[in-house]
């Protein structure tokens, strides 16, 4: 019985020095892999990181209360039970930049580098204006070879977001890699991350990302009260338009027959101040609708508070080399001493594998 339990005392001196003698293969392989993992890593362009982060207004928009109810009631109009909820809240703000008509919005924000040699948009500071790794340059070359040199773009006369060239889609990618939405569940609170090359550009695209969610957003909550109120100033205007028409006719018949007493021509003459005054009437009527809507659009737009202003970025988020270089060390001392304690590590297992 206590030879068993001897049997299966590990040794761990014994081990110890099992690798201590194999030190020099040690030395060499973290050299080896460290000036391998420099190698690799350096020419990795770095790249930096800043936020930017929104209060939005929550919950739908009664337009029954407030002073629009007050003032549409004074007119006759009975907004109440239209209490609507947005279908675009600010959980889903997040989910918009799977959106193909989003994302491609953003191709035209004006960005500059920090030393100012670069001021182009977003697209072609992306296609043109990117440091690539040396590591890349093959896997390009060969994925060009097979690369079809048709263009859907140069086939379109008017550019489709739902239709895109295969360039114009791989563009698309790394700014859904760059830009990043989060929600705070418990708070309501939207972040907006950009990443970017150069520290500038990265602070020009979180503010320029913001005020274009901003803008679709307030688009979108708006779009019907827009069109009403298009509309009703169509109306107003053309009736504005008849109206003085009609007063222009009275007028000049007024002037022409200011002394006339025939009956015939008096009563020419009411009617034509009746069809002035029907007009006018009607005209003001549509005016008070195109002030009721211009107040339910101010009513429909959101309000956001922004938290945190965007700040350029002094110091890159990445890549961590030195962590990268230190990973990799620890990985290959790993496998070296599992390999130089091959026999003993199964032989600790079957111990063990038996035991239970």
């Amino acid at each position: 019985m206590e030879e068993k339990k001897n049997k299966e005392v590990i040794d761990f001196g014994l081990l110890w020095n099992k690798l201590w003698t194999r030190r020099i293969l040690f030395i060499k392989v973290w050299a080896i892999t460290f000036v391998i993992a420099c190698i690799y890593i350096y020419p990795i362009p770095r790249y930096y990181n800043t936020s930017t982060k929104l209060a939005p207004e929550m919950g739908g928009s009664s337009l029954s209360g407030g002073a629009l109810g007050s003032l549409a009631s004074s007119f006759g109009f009975d907004l109440g039970g239209m209490e609507t909820n947005d279908a675009i809240n600010p959980t889903l703000y997040p989910d918009l930049m799977e959106d193909n008509g989003f994302v491609t919005g953003l191709f035209n924000i004006k960005v500059t580098s920090s030393d100012g040699d670069i001021s182009t948009d977003y697209y072609n500071y992306l296609k043109y204006h990117q440091k690539k790794s040396i590591w890349g340059v093959p896997l390009v070359w060969v994925k060009g070879l097979f690369k079809s040199k048709k263009n859907k773009s140069d086939t379109e006369s008017e550019f489709n977001p739902y239709i895109l060239s295969e360039e114009d889609y791989n563009i698309a990618e790394i700014i859904r890699s760059n830009i990043r939405f989060n929600l705070d569940d418990k708070t309501g609170v939207i972040t907006v991350t950009a990443t970017a090359q150069d520290p500038l550009v990265c602070k020009i695209l979180a503010d320029s990302v913001t005020v274009y969610l901003q803008d679709f957003i307030t688009k979108y909550r708006t779009n019907k009260a827009r069109i009403d109120l298009a509309y009703y100033t169509a109306l107003a205007d053309t009736a504005l338009t008849e109206y003085r028409e009609a007063a222009k006719a009275y007028s000049r018949y007024a002037d022409a027959n200011t002394n006339v007493v025939l009956e015939s021509y008096r009563n020419k003459l009411n009617d034509l101040e009746n069809d002035m005054s029907l007009k006018f009437s009607t005209y003001s009527a549509l005016n008070t609708q195109v002030q009721a809507a211009r107040g339910k659009v101010q009513e429909r737009t959101p309000v956001f508070t922004q938290l945190k202003g965007a700040s350029v970025p002094i110091k890159p988020a990445g890549p961590k080399r030195m962590i990268f270089v230190m990973l990799m060390l620890m990985l290959t001392t790993a496998v070296t001493v599992t390999s130089l304690l091959r026999k003993d590590l199964l032989k600790i297992i079957t111990i063990h594998g038996s035991d239970q």
